[in-house]
């Protein structure tokens, strides 16, 4: 048994196909075949089921999959352990955001810690918060960025930045027309949108919710903040949005009014987060200390200037 035939093993659960199985793994069609039923004559146990369509593992051939995994994870780790012993800022970092995070934050910062860390490749993974942790404790992510606080303990927890969350609201609503930032109880009583189950900025904006009486639309729950953008601009209620996406690249809509919460102001705290047993334990604290530095001019300064009750038409800075 070598750890090229789990390889190819590995790709054919993958990929369920022979010849997309080989071509991930950069060999012909008949060389993987060949290795693959090699292995089982060695293991003195069918691992596939081989149909015209489709390729099926075994009960056996699942069970050696999961073992096959780890085992290939674990020699990609020491793999890395030698890599950056011989070069400390090289190798695969995976870094997970969650999605009302990633599209608005990387941008400013990527192409700096590429500049910084051009040994390292950065592998990005947007998952909801749930996922992100789930990944982060079993080993399939290095680090990752979350909001707090977070219901995880022996986890390295770097706060980065805090962002305010500011209202979004129709052009001609009547809380457009106020000039500077918005009480919080004029919340009471309007139809807030709100994200689906499962985005930490859903719970945020229901605790603003329950505290200044305002109420979810119900019949609606969007899955991203640029559908949030459009369903406000069309009229239908107000939501919040974090200060990171009201600068990014795509301006908002004419039809949409940004305002400032007065204090106390929601807000939410972003940190990053890894195991303390990392192997990159001793370069993450460089990369958040990167991402920190970059991130927080995005979040101090006060929204583009506004005239009488227009709506704002924001663009990136």
């Amino acid at each position: 048994m070598n750890l090229r035939d789990l390889e190819y093993l590995v790709a054919l659960a993958d990929h369920h196909h022979f010849g997309r199985a080989a071509a991930a793994c950069y060999v012909s069609q008949p060389t993987l075949s060949t290795q693959v039923k090699k292995l089982e004559q060695e293991l003195g146990v069918a691992l596939v089921e081989r149909n015209p369509r489709s390729v099926l593992l075994t009960d056996a051939g699942v069970r050696v999959v999961e073992r096959a995994r780890v085992v290939l994870d674990e020699v990609n780790g020491i793999r890395t352990i030698a890599q950056r012993s011989a070069d400390p800022e090289s190798g695969s970092l995976k870094l997970g955001l969650f999605p009302t995070l990633a599209p608005y934050l990387l941008p400013h910062v990527v192409p700096t810690i590429h500049e910084r860390f051009p040994r390292l490749e950065l592998l990005l993974v947007e998952e909801k918060t749930e996922t992100l942790l789930a990944r982060l404790a079993d080993g399939n992510l290095d680090a990752a960025l979350l909001a707090l606080p977070v219901p995880v303990r022996n986890l390295v927890v770097d706060p980065l930045f805090t962002e305010d969350f500011v209202l979004a609201v129709p052009h001609d609503h009547p809380l457009a027309r106020q000039s500077g930032p918005i009480d919080a109880r004029a919340l009471a009583d309007e139809p807030m949108l709100l994200l689906e189950e499962g985005h930490c900025l859903r719970d945020q904006a229901l605790e603003v919710c329950a505290l200044n009486g305002a109420s979810e639309r119900r019949g609606f729950r969007a899955t991203s903040l640029e559908t949030l953008r459009q369903m406000v601009g069309s009229g239908v209620g107000i939501t919040l949005l974090p200060e990171l996406a009201i600068h990014a690249s795509v301006a908002e809509p004419d039809s949409i009014a940004i305002r400032r919460i007065a204090p106390p102001t929601p807000a939410r705290t972003i940190a990053m987060l890894w195991r303390p047993t990392s192997m990159y334990q001793d370069l993450l604290p460089e990369i958040a200390a990167t991402i920190a530095r970059l991130a927080r001019p995005l979040v101090s300064h006060d929204l583009p200037s506004e005239v009488g009750g227009e709506a704002i038409s924001i663009s990136a800075p």
